[in-house]
């Protein structure tokens, strides 16, 4: 498959420059752990949240937000009611919403619930690379919330995901990317940067997808507003690493670091590159 052009420097700064001048609201459905960095995390980048998790709210309330996040953390019968009803609305209201399988593959429960949002057809799936390759009906080795699988094997389970979704993701030490150009032609990047501090605080994975439902809200394409998520985070614990001396030093640095990134920042420090993407039957 030919290597479509990735989204350019100048596409990331003009995706920070709307999500700082806009404020998108996102309205996360997250788990108990990560509620409180994630709001961080989007207050620091340039965006507000929402944590709305109850079946009677989250179906009016995700028509009125600029993104919503469904992370599959720690459900329970209520969320998972909630969750179905956010995505619902969100579908049929035009939100852009993010869905994060976090343990899909090793728990079925949960595993059955997240390919029943599918019906939903997210705008965009971020997970690990595990994650992404159980959801996908592959296997994978999935430990809890950690990957055995690394985000470039994850590629192919990616590229069949978008039978569902706009944009998927795999993240890990180099992230990987497969979604559609503005034309429709199937695009795939990969991502460099980041620090190894970022698996040592907890909820920088899933502050990641309440991060691309903000920039989801306000960019041209799915593509590029996935793709301007994971530079900021990128170049953000990159900037965080440089002075960090354990994981406390990092996530305030991580969180000074996301918020004192510019457009012109950005730009000059995501390491972004085409990926090719195997063809695959996305009917």
């Amino acid at each position: 498959m030919t290597t479509e052009p990735v989204p350019t420097p100048d596409d990331l700064a003009a995706a920070l420059e709307a999500l700082r001048a806009r404020v998108p609201l996102v309205h996360s459905l997250t788990n108990v752990v990560s509620a409180n960095f994630v709001t961080n995390v989007l207050l620091a980048a340039g965006a507000v949240n929402a944590h709305i998790d109850n079946v009677h709210e989250a179906a009016g309330f995700a028509r009125i937000a600029g993104g919503v996040l469904v992370n599959l953390g720690t459900p329970d019968d209520g969320t998972a009611a909630a969750f179905t009803a956010a995505a619902g609305a969100a579908r049929e209201s035009g939100t852009p919403w993010v869905l994060d399988p976090v343990g899909v593959g090793a728990l079925p429960w949960r595993s059955g619930l997240a390919v029943d949002l599918l019906r939903y057809r997210p705008t965009g799936i971020r997970g690990n690379a595990s994650e992404i390759i159980a959801l996908a009906g592959l296997g994978g080795d999935t430990r809890g919330v950690d990957s055995g699988d690394t985000p470039e094997a994850a590629v192919p389970a990616a590229a069949a995901l978008l039978a569902h979704a706009d944009v998927v993701s795999a993240s890990g030490a180099v992230d990987h990317l497969v979604g559609r150009a503005a034309d429709g032609t199937v695009v795939g990047v990969r991502i460099r940067g980041g620090s190894d501090m970022l698996p040592r605080v907890t909820s920088t994975g899933c502050s990641l997808g309440a991060l691309a439902a903000a920039y989801l809200a306000i960019a041209p394409t799915p593509l590029v507003g996935l793709v301007a998520a994971h530079a900021h985070v990128a170049v953000a614990a990159e900037i965080a690493d440089e002075t960090a001396t354990g994981p406390g030093s990092f996530a305030v640095a991580y969180l000074d670091a996301l918020y004192s990134v510019d457009a012109t920042t950005l730009a000059e420090r995501a390491r972004i590159e085409p990926l090719d993407v195997p063809a695959v039957d996305r009917r």
